[in-house]
């Protein structure tokens, strides 16, 4: 085969889902696997429910994904001329022709193939009329009254439809727009897409596209038709099942690299692996190991797969993602050394981004509150004197590093009898304001000398005006 132009055809009636990003993502990785085409369509005929803000949420969500286009995007708004030329050389050619027929018309003569136990369907009435073009007139494709389509499919397999049962489908309507079927096959003709991988909801669609196909002496693109992605309760996937878009998963503190290997497991499967980084996908993405079973969306398995991820990165790659969630909070950040230190800290516990964001916030603010049951845990009268010890000793290192924290605690420890806990809670209210954080050394390293001085003074004070 040529070089392989895969495509993706998004209707802008709403935002990106669950379903059409995995279809995005197949699409997207064989052409780069392959290192052939990915083009994006813009499916938007349906002028009524179609809107620009839904193109560029799509528009957003594909950038998010890191899923990028090598053409487009195209509109079929734009392409009507196209579609007509090509109807024109169908009707010119015989294999489609100009049917006057009412809607009434024609509901009649299903309800009359109904009475006779046929498929309910259009009788072919204006077949031979070779009526011209008028107002009320629409395009019908003539079909063959007999045999089988065959859709040869690199998933499902083949699967077979009698022609009989598919009547002569109209390809323009009456207004002299060109309808669904129609329009796409020429959009794909025109765009060279030889490789079309969408969900087998389509499949129904197919055999009157391989139709057109064959009026146009055009030759076939490889079809492979994946199974839809389901709930745990195997219906289909809703909002109920966490379908939302896939711009609310970025909100929701989700790392784009996390999602595109949670959405190409939905259906495709190398050996026992789980985790795949966007490399190794790129490289090891193939069509014969897309599976025929629907898959289940578990929210809580994408929530793994995220920790995992975060966990893979560095700090410097998270900062980049992680400063959006921070200012989302009121926080404005950089990616310095500063942050960098800050998401060493918290990654091994964080599963999302946001929950990362929430987790950072005591180490930027410049006041600290104090959680009221924590201070009256932990800030009783002879905790001052080992705070002030602590912060004294703090001050006095002229090398603030993780060896030489745990030799200072290990010396209070012994002047105190102290064990670790009773010293390193009271010290994390002092230093966060709560009972929970990173590991004591971690947390004081990446808030530094300065600020847990400051932190140590003012809580000092604060115990001081209880008495």
């Amino acid at each position: 085969m040529d070089t392989i132009i895969t495509r993706f055809p998004p209707s802008p009636s709403g935002y990106l889902h669950i379903g059409g990003a995995r279809t995005a993502l197949f699409n997207w990785l064989y052409a780069r696997k392959t290192k052939g085409k990915f083009i994006l369509r813009i499916e938007d005929t349906d002028e009524a429910r179609s809107t620009k803000e839904s193109v560029d949420a799509i528009l957003e969500s594909l950038e998010w994904l890191g899923i990028d286009w090598d053409e487009g995007p195209y509109f079929q708004t734009h392409r009507y001329d196209i579609y007509n030329d090509h109807i024109e050389k169908l009707v010119a050619s015989g294999h489609a022709y100009h049917c006057s027929c009412t809607a009434e018309e024609v509901n009649s003569m299903r309800e009359d193939a109904k009475a006779k136990g046929k498929n309910p369907q259009y009788n072919g009435k204006c077949r031979n009329r070779n009526l011209s073009r008028t107002d009320n007139t629409v395009v019908r494709l003539k079909t063959p009254a007999t045999g089988v389509t065959i859709v040869e499919d690199v998933v499902k397999g083949n699967t077979a439809f009698g022609n009989a049962e598919i009547d002569d489908f109209i390809i323009q309507r009456s207004n002299g727009v060109a309808m669904y079927n129609l329009a796409v096959v020429v959009d794909d003709l025109t765009m060279n897409i030889n490789t079309i991988i969408r969900g087998d909801d389509h499949l129904v669609n197919t055999p009157k596209q391989i139709l057109i196909y064959q009026a146009l002496g055009a030759e076939l693109p490889v079809f492979g038709h994946v199974p839809m992605v389901l709930g745990a309760d195997k219906a289909r996937l809703s909002k109920r099942h966490g379908a939302m878009s896939v711009g609310e998963y970025k909100n929701m503190g989700f790392l784009a690299d996390a999602m595109i290997n949670y959405l190409v497991r939905l259906g495709w499967s190398h050996g026992d692996q789980e985790f795949f980084e966007r490399r190794d996908l790129i490289e090891k993405f193939d069509l014969e190991h897309l599976g025929r079973s629907a898959s289940m969306f578990d929210a809580d398995k994408l929530l793994a797969l995220n920790a995992k991820h975060i966990q893979a990165k560095s700090p410097k790659e998270l900062g980049e993602h992680l400063l959006f969630h921070l200012s989302a909070l009121g926080i404005e950040a950089q990616n310095d050394a500063f942050t960098q230190a800050i998401i060493e800290t918290l990654q091994p516990r964080s599963k999302t981004l946001v929950e990362m964001a929430k987790a950072a916030v005591f180490y930027y603010k410049d006041e600290i509150e104090f959680d009221q049951k924590a201070a009256d845990k932990f800030f009783k009268p002879e905790i001052e004197q080992m705070l002030t010890k602590i912060c004294d000793a703090i001050e006095a290192l002229c090398d603030y590093t993780q060896e030489n924290l745990e030799n200072l605690f290990k010396q209070i420890m012994e002047e105190t009898g102290l064990g670790f806990g009773k010293i390193a809670q009271p010290l994390r209210v002092a230093i966060t304001g709560t009972t929970v954080s990173p590991g004591i050394f971690e947390m004081l390293l990446a808030l530094g000398q300065k600020k847990t001085i400051q932190r140590l003074r003012k809580a000092i004070i604060f115990i001081q005006a209880l008495a």
